[in-house]
């Protein structure tokens, strides 16, 4: 199921990754960035670290590799990544998540 219309009238981020392959619409507050994420195309997410993050994945599927072990996500299943944890992940089409970041500037907004 799509992301609710208002929801994708949110800004977008600019990411390090093509537009064809990956959809984002954020929040930003001062304390923290939530962001509702749409993979149009399999994608492998290269192994990186940075400040605290909790997500869920809505819909679809994410082989993550947290902290050196690795699980099978989907729909319902969340996960917790503490800062400075190293993770990367193997992300199917078509699969839908919330991530929200400690870091409000995680990603700048685009425009």
């Amino acid at each position: 199921m799509p992301f609710a219309d208002f929801i994708m009238d949110f800004p977008s981020l600019d990411l390090p990754f093509p537009e064809d392959v990956v959809q984002s619409h954020a929040v930003r507050s001062e304390h923290g960035l939530s962001v509702f994420f749409t993979f149009l195309q399999d994608m492998d997410l290269p192994p990186h670290s940075h400040g605290p993050q909790w997500g869920t994945v809505v819909e679809g599927e994410i082989e993550f590799t947290i902290g050196g072990e690795t699980r099978i996500y989907g729909p319902g299943d969340s996960y917790a990544i503490g800062a400075g944890v190293e993770h990367g992940a193997k992300i199917k089409a078509g699969t839908r998540v919330i991530d929200v970041f400690a870091e409000p500037d995680r990603y700048p907004l685009k425009g």
